[in-house]
């Protein structure tokens, strides 16, 4: 029996007997003799045979036109054709023909954590690749510890950071670098006299050394709310009332001179921190009101006093001036006849006697 094959180009034809392959037919026409089995195959796309693949490779022919990848468990291939990104071969044995195209291939071990090949980052995004990274965004606020495993492994700067995604635990851990504030609210407290009084405490912070912060103490937020929250009843506990209502804006500065060490173990630097309020119980504010309206009466009654004393002083000052100038005298008779004349219509003096008298006796009538 004989049968006329006809390849043409960019195809090759593999010729079986008894799905032996006996002979590799390339672009032409051929003459097969015999019940043999002639499968043409399309050079453009993956060679793909149902027969047993290491068995066909024994056949140099085949071989030499045939470029075989093989992908382990643990490894993703990426296939780029004339240098754009075509496809991701997983785990298995894949052949494409020679001489089609320029064809290239990425090998990539997924048991790493880190993507550490030369990879175009645009790629990381595509659907094709996506599934096979972990993807973590760093803000331009922030600074961030990666974890491997739980164990830490380095600092992470703002931006974005892909791992592949395999068994392997990733955790990033992130702080916020800026200067952040933290309110101490509501503090009940007593004074060394035993006052109670509530007070509104606040405390500026940043984080300055992440390390610190996240890996050697855990919630360094709340220890610093705890470490403020003591330092400051240790304080108030130690004054009286008076003494810390007369201190209230040096009290922020001696506390942070007493906790500076332990806040620098906490990886944070403080920059302010401040008593927003000071508030004392109804009873407490209704004797503070009697004690100040007393001081204000005192000091009222000692004004009161000194004018008194300073308008006795003059008036001794000017009855010596009169009595030693006998015309100061009579001026200072014209002065009280014009005050007098103001507030009456009419005054009628006899004679020639003392001004002063006469009016007296009007008066004193």
């Amino acid at each position: 029996m004989i049968k006329r094959i006809t390849v043409d180009t960019y195809q090759v034809g593999l010729v079986f007997e008894n799905r032996k392959l006996m002979n590799v037919i390339t672009e032409g026409s051929h003459w097969i003799l015999g019940n043999k089995q002639v499968t043409v195959y399309e050079k453009t796309v993956a060679f793909q045979t149902p027969y047993e693949f290491d068995v066909l490779m024994q056949n140099e022919v085949l071989a030499s036109l045939l470029e075989v990848i093989t992908v382990a468990d643990n490894e993703i291939s990426l296939k780029f054709v004339n240098g754009n990104f075509k496809e991701v071969l997983t785990a298995g044995t894949y052949a494409f023909w020679k001489g089609v195209s320029n064809t290239f291939f990425s090998k990539i071990d997924l048991a790493q954590t880190e993507v550490t090949a030369d990879i175009p980052k645009f790629l990381f995004e595509t659907v094709l690749l996506k599934p096979y990274l972990r993807k973590f965004v760093v803000s331009s606020n922030d600074k961030a510890l990666l974890f491997v495993n739980g164990a830490f492994v380095r600092e992470l700067a703002a931006g974005t950071h892909y791992f592949w995604n395999n068994s392997t635990t990733i955790e990033v851990k992130t702080a916020d670098m800026r200067q952040q504030q933290l309110e101490i609210a509501g503090q009940e407290l007593l004074t060394k006299d035993k006052a109670g009084l509530r007070i509104n405490f606040f405390v500026r912070y940043q984080v300055i050394v992440i390390k610190k912060a996240l890996v050697d103490n855990k919630d360094f937020e709340k220890q610093l709310y705890v470490l403020m929250q003591l330092a400051l009843r240790a304080f108030v506990s130690s004054m009286t009332l008076d003494e810390l209502l007369s201190k209230k804006d040096s009290i922020a500065s001696a506390i942070l001179e007493e906790v500076t060490t332990k806040i620098s173990a906490l990886g944070l630097e403080v920059s302010d921190a401040g008593i927003r309020d000071v508030i004392l119980p109804g009873d407490m504010k209704e004797i503070m009101n009697q004690v100040l309206v007393a001081e204000k009466k005192a000091q009222a009654n000692s004004i009161m006093r000194r004018e008194e004393t300073a308008s006795t002083r003059s008036l001794l000052n000017t009855a010596k001036l009169m009595e030693e100038n006998e015309m100061l005298w009579k001026l200072k008779e014209m002065e009280y006849v014009e005050k007098i004349a103001d507030k009456i219509g009419e005054i009628t003096i006899s004679g020639g006697g003392n001004v002063i008298t006469q009016l007296k006796e009007i008066f004193v009538k």
